[in-house]
């Protein structure tokens, strides 16, 4: 009798034990633009090494995030920002929305990649730029030759069969709009880079509220040129479509996926344990299975289909005056163009 009190006891103990392993859990709500198909890697691979985090997403293009995450600014859900272009960040930071914190690999992440501040309010994880993806036999069918440069997608052949993403719902196609203006110049709305814009409006047959679809419709045949980021152009082409990616040679706009610790955050230390994943170096190893730059250099291994001199290509990019911008930027883009976007859901 004794045995089986002491062998009842013993199992009561471990239960209770277990009960509290699982009750010190902790779940961080995590708000984020990755991509869908990103997400169950990163978060297995962090959680190999915390199991006792628990992630609770809550995803949508980063246009949506970075309004979502502005409205609830006076009662905020997030406690951190994970994979979310750093123009909303910027943004972020300067609305008070970000705790600032070191890494522990922080002195791994170039400064040209993280917050300029010390410490940081937010850092990079990986480099998103822009590709134009081109359906070769959608072309062919119709005698367009392969563009090289932006101006020649305004040329009178592609009227009504480009698409791009909507710069207020897309950080894809906020970096676009962003990088015509200081290509060819802004001068509130007055100009090169409006007029640039005007003429590809032309031709443009919708614009999206994602920075996947215009690649993905491209491969489905459904356009000619979609203009979207690497990301995708690299994925639909490995997977067969019949697209060329296009580096349009006057400079290529883009942005950084980010991560960031929400002020106030009442699960501080969970937060920066995934802080401290995600600026890793192992972390970085699955940024670069998606990406051609990666915040740690030396990392991210030659993705076919990306050129070998793709980051020479980027042109010079200030987040903070993108963020302080912004408003002003997307209030003329919706007042021009805003008739030809998909609706919204």
């Amino acid at each position: 009798m004794k045995f089986w009190k002491s062998l009842l006891a013993g199992a009561l103990g471990l239960a209770v034990l277990g009960g509290v392993a699982h009750a010190q859990n902790t779940q961080l709500t995590v708000y984020t633009a990755l991509e869908t198909d990103q997400l169950k890697a990163y978060q297995e691979a962090f959680n190999k090494v915390h199991p006792e985090v628990e992630i609770k997403w809550v995803r949508d293009s980063t246009g949506v995030i970075t309004a979502k995450l502005l409205a609830e600014k006076s009662n905020p859900q997030a406690d951190v920002i994970w994979g979310v272009a750093a123009s909303s960040l910027a943004l972020f930071a300067r609305n008070g929305m970000l705790e600032a914190y070191a890494p522990l690999n922080l002195d791994a992440i170039m400064p040209q990649y993280r917050d300029k501040k010390s410490p940081p309010a937010w850092w990079g994880m990986d480099v998103f730029g822009a590709t134009v993806c081109f359906n070769t036999i959608e072309a062919k069918k119709r005698g367009i030759a392969t563009p090289t440069t932006w101006k020649d997608l305004t040329k009178p052949e592609f009227k009504g069969l480009v698409v791009m993403p909507n710069p207020a719902s897309s950080g894809t196609g906020y970096f676009d709009v962003v990088a015509w203006l200081a290509l060819w110049g802004d001068d509130n709305g007055k100009g090169g880079g409006w007029k640039y814009m005007d003429a590809l409006h032309e031709n443009i047959g919708q614009y999206t509220h994602s920075g996947s679809k215009p690649c993905n419709m491209a491969a489905a045949g459904e356009y000619v040129a979609g203009i979207s980021f690497e990301y995708r152009g690299h994925t639909n082409k490995a997977k067969g479509a019949p697209i060329d990616l296009v580096f349009p040679k006057e400079g290529l706009g883009w942005d950084l996926e980010g991560f960031a610790i929400y002020n106030g955050t009442k699960k501080q230390a969970a937060a920066r344990k995934l802080a401290d994943w995600a600026s890793s170096k192992d972390a970085m190893i699955l940024y670069g299975k998606n990406f051609a730059i990666t915040a740690q250099p030396g990392v991210a291994p030659k993705l076919a289909n990306i050129p070998a001199d793709y980051e020479a290509r980027l042109i010079k990019m200030d987040f903070d005056q993108s963020a302080a911008n912004r408003d002003r930027i997307l209030a003329e883009w919706s007042k021009r163009y805003d008739a030809k976007s998909e609706p919204k859901k």
